[in-house]
This record gives structure tokens, C-alpha cells and sequence, in this order.
């Protein structure tokens, strides 16, 4: 059966009162005084009262204190206390429920424990080396890889990075020292490694913490040079096949009119001629402009000069560029950028009033869009449009919009495409200001 807390202590209660009343009873019969009787059983019965009350309470008091106690634990993160309570009734179901709460609190450490071992586990074997840094640039955590590149695999934790760093090769200096992302290399020749620095900031604990990320890359990049190199081969060599083909059966062909004394002809197989050379020629340039590339030449240059200038030259509807606006990058390069960008949009099939160029400025940017209305671009080439070589022209390079990408990013700026609504791509070039 169960009983009510409130019940069973209004049960104890009883029994001091009865006491009481009984003497009260054997007083006035003795004394023959309600008065005298009244005050020697409340005499009689207030300390009784007081001793029961106490002697009752003292389970309950016992309970409560042991579930402030694993609750300070709980908070301490001890979650292995329970507390035992044979009663059924409000207390027990608030023991009971406190129980269940440390079991599942336990549970929940417990799989939190198994995940953070699998974690540590993976993030130590990890070939990426990685430090993680508080704000007085001290090392809170250092995989393996970490303690091999910089500490001969003794442990960092507690070192400054400053420390760690100072024996590291001088080019791993170097671009920890710059900050951002970016590669670098160790050794010469053959005995050459590169490596990625990435850094990320980020708060733990309410505090900013830095975390620094180093990958060996030599292996990836060998691939991909050698995948590159194979496509550069191919792409050379069905271009040379494409041109050198033709002007040898044209060239034959003029022989034997020449045999003939079929003269007449010969001006048509020359004209042929001409334009595979031309188209050769229009390849081998475009592949060594986009190899060699030189540095940036970085001017002050004013935008409205430059896109009034380039808008005579190849024609697109010109937004209002504001005359203060003035960037500061090479004014050839950048022309020759936004050059191949409204090339492109015309050969896309666009109607010339359909090719817009657009300039905005942000903080610390400048975003220059060229829009057109052409008939857009596959999903399978807006992946590959910026790749070198990649082309979905008959007679296209695939340098075009390659070029575009080196030159923005030897600015330290982007390029950017995306289908436009309505039809049409929309190219963003973006440059510091």
C-alpha cells in the first residue's frame, strides 16, 4: 500500500498527542484541576512532541542531505553516487527519479568517454600534424605527427609555438610567420617536401584559440603534376594533329597542282594554309602566355578609365562607374582578364545589348561582373570551365578562362561563375582593394 509523506508523518504526530491527552486525564483525576491537569500534560507533552518530531524527521533530513550532496557532485562531474529511500511515496519518487538521472548522466559520460578515445585516436595517428594554441600562443594539444615535425616526438603541450617554430626549417618559419594559408617546401631536388599550412581561429571555453594544421602534400601534387602533364600532352598533341594534318595533305595537294600547271587553284590551298598556321600559332601563344605568367606590376589604376577604354574596344553595356574609384593591380593584366571574360560572353551566343559589365565596391574589395545572356553552361562545365585545356569549343584553347583564374589569384583575388536567372552565366572577378 502505498502512503503519502504528509500521512505518515501526521501518523507519528499522533502519538505524542495522545500521550498527552491521557495526562491530561490521569492529572485532573488526581489533582481535580482541568487547569493544573492542562498545563503539567502540555509540560509533559511539548518535549515529547519535540523528541518524536526530530526522531521523525531524522530520515527524511538524512535523504535530503545525501541529495544535495550527489547533486555538488553531479555538478563536479562524479556521477557514480546514489541515494537509497525504502518509502513509497513523494520522497521515494523523487530519490527514484534522482537515481535515474545519475544513470543516465552515467551512461552519457560513459559514451561521451568511448567517443572522445576514438576521436583522440584518430586525431593522433592522423598523418596532418596539429597545434592548437591558446591566446598566449602556448600549445594545448599536440598530435604525433605534430611532436615528429617539430619535437623529435617528445611532447608539446605547455610550449610556446614561438619556441617549437624557432627549430623548424627556415621556409616553415617563413610561412607561419606570414600568417593565412598557404605552401611551402623543405629540402632541394630530389629531397624536396612540400607541404599545406592551414590555420583556423575559433573560441573554446570562451576563449580564442588558434589551430594549425600541416599536411606533406609532395605525393598528391606529384600526381597531379604527372595527370596535368599527361593532359597537356594530349591536348598539344591533338592541336598539333589538328593543324599539322591539314597543312600536309594541303601541302601535297599543292604539288600535284603545281605538277599539273593548275595554278589557278593554288591561292585557296595557300589561303588554307594560312589559317592553320594562324590557328597553331593563336595555341602555342595562348600556352605560353598562360606558363609564364610574370608577377604582377601593381599600379594605381582608375576603373572608369580602364572599363570606358575597354568597352570602345570590344562593346558591352557599361553600368556608371564612379570616378574616385581606383584600384591598385596591373592594369594589363587585369585588362586581359576582363578581355577574355567578354570574349567568352560573346562567343556564348549572347546578343551584344545582352552583355553587361558591372562594378561594386565593398570593404576592402572591388567585384566586377560580366553578365550575359548566351546559352549558359552544363553542370559538367561550370565544374571543369576553370581547369587549363578544358574546352567545350570545337576550336577553343580551354586557356581562356584559366588565365582569368591565375591572374585574379596573383592579385590575391577570385573568380567566380554561376548560371544567371533568365539565361546566361554571370562571371565575378573579385580584387583587394
Amino acid at each position: 500500500m502505498r502512503y503519502s509523506l504528509a500521512g505518515k508523518l501526521a501518523m507519528l504526530g499522533a502519538i505524542p498527542l495522545v500521550i498527552s491527552i491521557g495526562v491530561a486525564v490521569v492529572a485532573e483525576h488526581w489533582l481535580g484541576s482541568p487547569s493544573l491537569a492542562f498545563l503539567l500534560a502540555a509540560a509533559a507533552g511539548v518535549p515529547l512532541w519535540a523528541w518524536f518530531a526530530s526522531r521523525s524527521l531524522d530520515p527524511v533530513t538524512s535523504v535530503f542531505r545525501a541529495l544535495g550532496g550527489t547533486a555538488s557532485s553531479y555538478r563536479d562531474g562524479d556521477f557514480s553516487f546514489s541515494v537509497h529511500w525504502s518509502g513509497r511515496d513523494e520522497l521515494g519518487d523523487l530519490v527514484a527519479a534522482h537515481n535515474d538521472l545519475g544513470s543516465t548522466l552515467r551512461d552519457q559520460r560513459l559514451s561521451l568517454v568511448q567517443r572522445e578515445l576514438l576521436l583522440d585516436t584518430m586525431v593522433q595517428h592522423t598523418p596532418v600534424a596539429m597545434i592548437l594554441a591558446d591566446p598566449a600562443n602556448r600549445i594545448v594539444y599536440g598530435n604525433l605527427a605534430a611532436r615528429r615535425l617539430f619535437h623529435g616526438g617528445s611532447r608539446l603541450e605547455g610550449l610556446s609555438v614561438d619556441s617549437v617554430v624557432a627549430s623548424a626549417p627556415e621556409s616553415m618559419r617563413d610561412a607561419i610567420a606570414r600568417g593565412g594559408d598557404g605552401l611551402f617546401t623543405i629540402g632541394l631536388d630530389d629531397d624536396e617536401e612540400i607541404f599545406h599550412l592551414a590555420r583556423r581561429s575559433f573560441r573554446l571555453n570562451g576563449r580564442a584559440h588558434e589551430l594549425m594544421l600541416i599536411r606533406q602534400i609532395t605525393d598528391e601534387l606529384r600526381r597531379q603534376e604527372v595527370r596535368t602533364w599527361k593532359k597537356v600532352i594530349r591536348v598539344i598533341s591533338h592541336e598539333l594533329n589538328n593543324s599539322l594534318g591539314p597543312i600536309a595533305s594541303l601541302a601535297q595537294s599543292g604539288g600535284e597542282l603545281v605538277q599539273r600547271q593548275q595554278h589557278a587553284k593554288l591561292d585557296k590551298i595557300f589561303e588554307a594554309i594560312e589559317e592553320r598556321a594562324n590557328h597553331l600559332d593563336v595555341f602555342i601563344r595562348g600556352y605560353a602566355q598562360f606558363a609564364k605568367l610574370p608577377a604582377p606590376r601593381i599600379e594605381e589604376v582608375a576603373w572608369a578609365d580602364l572599363l570606358t577604354g575597354l568597352c570602345a574596344q570590344v562593346g558591352f553595356e557599361l553600368e556608371a562607374v564612379p570616378a574616385d574609384w581606383r584600384g591598385r593591380f596591373d592594369r594589363g593584366q587585369i585588362e586581359q582578364a576582363i578581355l577574355n571574360l567578354v570574349k567568352n560572353a560573346h562567343e556564348s551566343g549572347s546578343a551584344p545589348d545582352g552583355i553587361e559589365v558591372r562594378l561594386q565596391k565593398a570593404t576592402g574589395w572591388y567585384r566586377l561582373e560580366v553578365l550575359d545572356r548566351g546559352t549558359g553552361m552544363s553542370e559538367a562545365a561550370l565544374a571543369n570551365a576553370l581547369v587549363p585545356f578544358y574546352s567545350t569549343k570545337r576550336t577553343g584553347t580551354g586557356l581562356g578562362l584559366a588565365l582569368v583564374r591565375e591572374i585574379a589569384e596573383a592579385h590575391g583575388g577570385r573568380i567566380a561563375l554561376a548560371t544567371r536567372d533568365g539565361g546566361g552565366m554571370v562571371f565575378t572577378l573579385t580584387l583587394p582593394d
